[in-house]
């Protein structure tokens, strides 16, 4: 059971680090319009926005680095602190019935509001990176092997999951 974690939690290291470094490059890649998917979210006071958008894509890409690179437990930590500050951030502004805003998931061609859905998700990928911070007896090279195809599988279902929900969220998916 416990070698099973270790490779459930190494997966989900490469997963989530697959999701947040490809995040990052691609807020780096529309960095003009960072500002303002931020500022949608209105929890920042306005001269915080700026800087946090130059901060945020260099932040994920090392997060997502070091994940993938099999660094824990702090690249874990915060991992998690980052998937669960998105998530209450999105939480905050559906209560407050701002779901039409966009998510800033770093998939700009699609834009996907947010919803309870996305929180889940955001949920799910802290939750499955909580292994990672047990210690666990060294992987043998075919448990690393077996962790890195499912960490890449765990990022195909994550595209394949956000493309689905932003498809049905679109306005195209409404017309006859």
């Amino acid at each position: 059971m416990a070698l099973g974690l270790a490779i459930m939690g190494l997966a989900a290291s490469v997963g989530v680090g697959l999701i947040l470094l490809i995040a990052g490059l691609e807020k780096l890649r529309h960095r003009i319009v960072l500002p303002g998917v931020i500022a949608n979210y209105r929890l920042l006071p306005a001269g915080l926005g700026g800087p946090a958008a130059m901060i945020l894509p260099i932040a994920e890409i090392g997060i997502g680095g070091a994940l993938i690179a099999g660094v824990a437990p702090l690249p874990v930590i915060l991992a998690i602190l980052l998937l669960t500050l998105f998530g209450v951030a999105m939480a905050i502004n559906i209560r407050r019935g701002r779901t039409q805003i966009d998510c800033g998931c770093g998939r700009s061609q699609l834009r996907h509001p947010i919803g309870w859905p996305l929180v889940a998700r955001n949920a799910v990928l802290a939750l499955l990176l909580v292994p990672r911070l047990w210690p666990a007896a060294p992987l043998g090279a075919m448990d690393i092997g077996t962790a890195m195809v499912g960490g890449v599988a765990l990022y195909l279902a994550y595209l394949l999951c956000n493309s689905i929900g932003a498809l049905i969220a679109s306005p195209a998916a409404y017309r006859r």
